[in-house]
């Protein structure tokens, strides 16, 4: 059975950074895609970003340039490191991935099967 727990969110100043972290366990994520996603209060769930099985990456136009993901495949974990962060960021933080590679769905939350429990970040102004 596939688990993800995320670590690493807390409250920071903005422009302030923090790096998540999301460990994978029940199989090798090394061949499927990953995601993280967020969600804030009253809000539906957004994509943040991708990482390819290969390699590549995908962002929204909300976090690009500002965070980058990235995986280690030896330690079954993927980040998500957010830099110059702002308040609008505030949100709880998922990953998330999915038991097939259509890359095609990388910002789709909904084709995604196995998410973790989230990990809230806080930005204040």
């Amino acid at each position: 059975q596939v688990q993800l727990v995320e670590s690493g969110g807390g409250l920071v100043q903005a422009g302030g950074s923090l790096r998540l972290s999301c460990a994978a366990s029940g199989r090798s994520f090394s061949s499927y895609d990953m995601g993280w996603f967020r969600q804030a209060p009253g809000k539906d769930r957004e994509f943040v970003a991708a990482l390819r099985w290969n390699g590549n990456t995908r962002y929204s136009d909300s976090v690009k340039g500002r965070f980058a993901i990235s995986r280690d495949n030896a330690k079954n974990t993927v980040y998500l490191q957010m830099n110059s962060l702002k308040p609008e960021d505030k949100a709880v933080y998922y990953c998330a991935t999915r038991r097939d590679n259509l890359w095609i769905y990388y910002s789709d939350y909904a084709k995604y099967d196995y998410w973790g429990q989230g990990t809230q970040v806080t930005v204040s102004s």
